[in-house]
């Protein structure tokens, strides 16, 4: 989509839902809560990500997509602001961000809010992660890290499906 003048911030924010993440390829930068705020100053676009956890590698190359995507449409006068304001938490991400990475076989992070260690107490001192092939309960930890420091790697004794559990930030 080619943007006509004059820019609106909703214009904005649809282009940056096609800015995939590079760690999650089935969630965009909107739906991970990584853009905060999309501003617009006369003609100036002016974006506010928050990186997942200080020192997240695919930053740069959110940054670089983001940057790329506006030029591809036209925007030249641009700035995007890393904002550290307030530090990222999986409870920004959308309900559909989560039911998609449900659906590509990624256990979603609970509510931060919701979040009480019961079912983590009743089975001893390890979390119960619901198998996101078969929702069992009956998976085990094997990495406190899976492919990303932001996930940790289960597996179902239920499917015998290995999964990832995108950890609760």
């Amino acid at each position: 989509m080619k943007i006509t003048e004059p820019i609106s911030k909703d214009q904005i924010w649809k282009l940056l839902e096609e800015v995939i993440d590079p760690e999650i390829p089935v969630l965009n930068v909107v739906e991970m809560g990584i853009v905060r705020d999309v501003m617009i100053d006369g003609e100036s676009v002016i974006i506010s990500i928050t990186p997942t956890y200080s020192g997240c590698p695919a930053m740069n190359a959110i940054e670089m997509e983001i940057r790329k995507k506006l030029q591809e449409e036209g925007i030249s006068d641009f700035e995007i602001r890393t904002d550290f304001k307030e530090s990222w938490t999986t409870d920004w991400m959308t309900d559909h961000a989560r039911k998609k990475l449900k659906d590509y076989g990624i256990a979603p992070p609970e509510d931060t809010e919701t979040n009480d260690d019961f079912l983590t107490t009743l089975k001893g001192s390890q979390k119960v992660v619901p198998c996101p092939y078969c929702d069992s309960l009956d998976t085990v930890l094997q990495s406190e890290f899976g492919s990303t420091a932001c996930k940790s790697q289960y597996y179902c004794n239920n499917c015998n499906q290995p999964f990832e559990h995108f950890k609760c930030i």
